[in-house]
């Protein structure tokens, strides 16, 4: 009985401890979602009277810069803190934010796009990596697909409803769509302050044994080199083109319903609601993993991406608008698997550098995406250039099937044997 009551009472403890780490994020991840602006700011800038070339320029430059600030700001979040990099980032953000809102300038745009690109790479990785071992530090990383889930699910929901809500914003005034955003941002880094703890990588502790070893290693490079199996790299490469064809496609949807005929107020309908689907599929993450775990739910989601983009591609308003609503957000929950993957197979000495990293491939694939996506639908049109993009999460799904049929690990074999039976 008293072994009874102390598995019960401890269980009760670790799922009090979990509410306290859940709340503030579940919290920021709705206030850091809030941006008013992101469905509007293409036309924002065209506004500005910047030509769709200097818009791409814009789009694709964020992406790049984002990318190669990955690799220092993870660095810098495992040395100074990963909430201090989060508030960093979020605060450049929001002043790059009310920078664009305050100039007309187009060189003032570049500078404000490359901070803004910067700031992001501040944020990624160094949230997850927080939440993950703040779990880590109470024993209930077991729980992190479904908080993680819950987390993405706030973030998107949150994002639909922001794109509605800046378009009735915007008839006040872009002053009030650009300054209620950063608000938010601000708010996110007051509430990430007040309820969540501080953690290094130098504080953080691995969930495996023998982490002991893996913290000898001096730097991130040589962690990476420790843990990069090869289905872990495959593993990387695998899921940045997910990515690069699943950013792509949302946003070359627009253009894509507008040729086929849909009018402005579908195609703002039709995102946000992609949006609202995008955020509640993740919630069928924790079940998906349990049944099928992430090796099957990847090259189903890419064969759901490729299928979607070839439906877009018969010119039909209404078949495209229902492969974007039930396709697009089968991805959203291998992302959150990935993600989980990926965490458990990094030290939590160097686990924002190397979340950062692997976020620098994907950023470079998505830049990437943009322009090969963007120069197939300017030549063959948008539905056969959507068509065509389907190529590239097939070419996924062939260099996932190696590791799949061969059931490879993503981890390295545990050297503990008590160990081997959780990975």
């Amino acid at each position: 009985m008293t072994g009874t009551t102390e598995v019960r009472g401890g269980s009760v403890a670790v799922d009090r401890a979990v509410r306290d780490v859940t709340r503030p994020f579940y919290a920021y991840a709705v206030l850091a979602n809030s941006l008013f602006q992101r469905g509007v700011f293409v036309i924002f800038l065209y506004q500005r009277g910047y030509s769709a070339a200097q818009v791409a320029l814009l789009q694709t430059l964020l992406y790049l810069v984002s990318g190669i600030a990955e690799l220092p700001t993870g660095v810098i979040a495992d040395r100074i803190g990963r909430r201090a990099a989060i508030v960093i980032g979020q605060l450049l953000i929001a002043g790059c934010l009310l920078g664009q809102v305050a100039s007309d300038s187009y060189g003032v745009f570049l500078a404000l796009f490359i901070g803004q690109g910067i700031g992001m790479a501040c944020v990624s990785g160094s949230d997850t990596a927080l939440l993950y071992d703040l779990l880590v530090r109470r024993g209930a990383t077991a729980g992190y697909v479904r908080i993680r889930s819950r987390f993405t699910m706030l973030g998107t929901v949150t994002s639909g409803a922001a794109i509605v809500l800046g378009g009735q914003l915007q008839q006040i005034s872009w002053g009030v769509v650009y300054g209620a955003s950063a608000a938010c941002l601000v708010l996110a880094v007051l509430v990430l302050r007040s309820g969540v703890p501080e953690i290094r990588g130098a504080d953080a502790v691995d969930e495996r044994e023998g982490a002991e070893e893996e913290h000898g290693d001096a730097t991130a490079w040589r962690a990476m080199l420790r843990v990069a199996t090869p289905a872990l790299v495959t593993l990387v490469v695998v899921s940045g083109l997910m990515h690069a064809t699943l950013t792509p496609y949302i946003i070359f949807t627009q253009k894509t319903l507008s040729d086929q005929g849909a009018g402005t107020a579908w195609v703002s309908v039709v995102i946000s609601a992609g949006f609202l689907v995008g955020g509640l599929t993740p919630l069928l993450a924790d079940r998906a993993d349990r049944r099928v775990g992430y090796r099957l739910v990847v090259p189903v989601s890419l064969l759901a991406l490729a299928a979607a983009l070839g439906l877009s591609g018969l010119g039909l308003v209404w078949v495209t608008i229902a492969a974007f609503l039930l396709l697009a957000g089968v991805p959203e929950i291998a992302a959150v698997l990935v993600d989980n993957a990926l965490n458990e197979a990094v030290p939590s000495r160097h686990r924002a550098s190397l979340l950062s990293m692997i976020a620098f491939v994907e950023s470079a694939l998505i830049g990437i995406g943009y322009l090969v996506l963007g120069a197939l639908m300017d030549g063959l049109g948008s539905g056969v250039g959507m068509a065509a993009y389907a190529a590239v999460p097939v070419l996924a799904c062939l260099l996932w099937l190696p590791v799949l049929a061969r059931g490879a690990r993503v981890t390295r074999e545990p050297t503990n044997p008590v160990d081997r039976k959780t990975l």
